[in-house]
């Protein structure tokens, strides 16, 4: 019996030890593999996204598929090690020597090399983003920033100018602000001054004439005409304090009843509320007799603070003090109307620097609050609107015939130095790019009002096209052959091209307009440069790209190679010209260059 149990104690003991081995051998192997990564292989939620996106946030190629799958798009953290479920691959850090230079880190998946997207942006310059969409992260990669618009019909001089309804002018930081005195923004792009710079003036009108044509009407909310039969609604809620005296009388000039206020100075002024929390155009009829000034009253954004607006009969151009902004707006000692945009006045005072550029501001107008009228004089139509494109349309136009010279140009009043190599442009020289959206913008304003004041100046602004830019004009010649109308007219000549198409849409619109016999010289120039045009287009195409001028050509000197918003801007010109040119060379030209911005190249030999 005692030999049995010592077989059957042997026996369990065996088994024993046999299911032991056999546990210790599977918790081996299960920490083995956890230590393969740091995480466990129930990986879950954001962790297990993390290690999937590795990858992908890298390698464009890989991103197709993977959009299906947003929730597999969160960025990885920096790991050493991790570990592909699907693949059963590892992922392992990398050096990857670049070009026998220098070292980047980056990470291997089997015989996959994935570099940080941080060095690709950089050294092949391309764009990506982490987006977000349904809670879930994706990468985003594009090969240029700057996008195309579509053509929307054959183009007309009366139309949309290019697609100009996107500008907004008057926000860019080197405008120093909207002058007071003529309307028309003033650039600080090549000095903190500020100076009138015709092409962004005319950008300005064009600008607004566009965003006339493809937007809604504006609402418009009439506060004082002094015409009770006028008044829609809103009675005039003036507040005079004791000084000061309010009156309607009859104008005889305007044929109408107006406000007449004397406010001295040392008094709070009369006041006229408003309230007005949705739109922020202001816009008046004025007559000073005295010297005097409208204020507007700003409730803004800044901890519900009061900010006032000031326009002073004066030719200040613009100060800033505590929470005033003051805008000089000229004598005004005839009937005219001031219409001004409210945030931008506000955010240009805010703003205000000594630098090139307007300092950022988030403050922003919440109310307008009431208008504040002080000195003696007269006010009339008081309304608030959503826009006001054809005023500041107009502002833009009747400058550019009031500052025309008497060489049919708008000298530009700031020293230009294009690059190494070129002599400066000293002030007082012409601008081709200026001299083609003058006459884009004056010959709208002539189609629209039928004023010759306008066509007139339009048909003098092509005497520096025949000039050579050593005589103050803005022609050049290409190896003696091809005439070409400079933006800058440097020395030597450096043709730029978007500037050069701009001056030909000008003398189009110009000939288009001005009929056969007027508009016979704009055509002779515009038949001219559009061969020079065709025959030169491709000395810009650099196989992956275009060229901003042909400096490399002049000067023996690198290209200039074109950023992506001037390449877009070459498609869209080329795209207007396709329409109203049937030469192939134009549609040709687009194609190839959109397929540049998603990375296409020319074929190699």
């Amino acid at each position: 019996m005692r030999c049995l149990a010592a077989r059957v104690n042997y026996k369990t003991l065996i088994v024993i030890s046999a299911l032991f081995t056999l546990v210790t051998v599977l918790l081996w192997n299960r920490c083995s593999s956890d230590r393969a990564g740091p995480f466990p292989h129930s990986l879950a939620g954001p962790e297990r996204r993390a290690v999937a996106a590795a990858a992908s946030e890298s390698d464009p190629a890989r991103q197709q598929s993977e959009e299906a799958s947003p929730q597999e798009q969160q960025k990885a953290p920096p790991i050493a090690g991790g570990f592909n479920k699907a693949s059963g691959l590892k992922y392992e850090e990398i050096d990857c020597l670049i070009n026998d230079e220098h070292t980047v880190k980056g990470r291997r998946e089997g015989n996959e090399v994935f570099l940080p997207f941080s060095w690709v942006e950089k050294y092949f310059e391309v764009y990506g983003k982490i987006a977000q969409y349904d809670g879930y992260d994706r990468f985003e990669f594009s090969h240029s920033y700057s996008k195309v618009y579509t053509q929307r019909a054959p183009y007309h001089p009366d139309g949309v100018f290019m697609s100009f309804e996107g500008y907004n002018v008057e926000v860019r930081d080197r405008v120093k602000c909207i002058s007071g005195v003529e309307g028309v923004p003033l650039s600080t792009q090549w000095g903190p001054q500020g100076y009138f710079y015709p092409i962004q003036i005319a950008q300005y009108g064009l600008s607004h004439y566009s965003k006339n044509l493809t937007e809604k009407p504006p609402h418009v909310e009439v506060y004082e005409t002094a015409e009770e039969k006028d008044r829609a609604g809103r009675a005039g809620e003036w507040t005079v304090p004791k000084g000061c005296s309010l009156s309607t009388v009859l104008d005889r000039a305007k044929f109408t009843s107006v406000k007449q206020f004397v406010a001295p100075d040392s008094t709070e002024g009369v006041s006229l509320q408003l309230g007005n929390t949705r739109d922020f155009i202001i816009s008046f009829d004025l007559k000073f007799l005295t010297n005097g000034s409208i204020s507007v009253v700003l409730e803004t954004t800044e901890k519900n603070q009061l900010f006032t607006v000031h326009y002073v009969s004066s030719t200040q151009l613009i100060a800033f003090k505590d929470r005033d902004i003051y805008y000089g707006i000229g004598a005004r000692t005839g009937w005219s109307t001031l219409t001004r945009d409210l945030v931008t006045d506000l955010r240009k005072g805010v703003g205000l620097s000594n630098t090139k550029a307007v300092k950022q501001t988030k403050i922003m107008p919440k109310r307008v609050v009431r208008l504040v009228a002080k000195g003696r004089g007269f006010l009339d139509n008081v309304t608030i609107s959503a826009t006001a494109h054809m005023a500041a349309f107009f502002a833009a136009s009747n400058w550019l015939v009031r500052n025309q010279d008497e060489r049919g140009g708008w000298p530009i009043m700031v020293t230009r130095k294009l690059g190494e190599g070129f002599k400066s442009l000293d002030p007082g020289w012409y601008s081709a790019m200026a001299q083609g959206q003058a006459i884009s913008t004056l010959v709208r304003a002539y189609l629209l009002t039928k004023d010759h004041v306008f066509l007139s100046s339009a048909l003098r602004a092509t005497a520096p096209y025949k000039l050579p830019s050593e005589q103050r004009g803005v022609k050049a010649v290409f190896m003696n052959r091809h005439d070409w109308y400079e933006e800058y007219p440097t020395s030597p000549s450096s043709f730029v091209l978007n500037g050069f198409m701009y001056s030909l849409i000008g003398l189009y619109d110009l000939k288009e307009t001005a009929g056969e016999k007027l508009g016979r010289e704009a055509r002779l120039l515009y038949e001219r440069g559009m061969e020079s045009l065709k025959a030169m287009l491709p000395l810009y195409d650099t196989g992956s790209g275009t060229i901003y001028d042909l400096r490399h050509f002049m000067l023996g000197t690198a290209p200039n190679l074109a950023r992506w918003d001037y390449h877009t801007t070459h498609i869209n010109q080329l795209q207007l010209l396709s329409t109203i040119d049937e030469s192939p060379i134009f549609k040709d030209f687009v194609k190839r260059w959109k397929s540049y911005l998603r990375g296409g190249r020319a074929k190699h030999n």
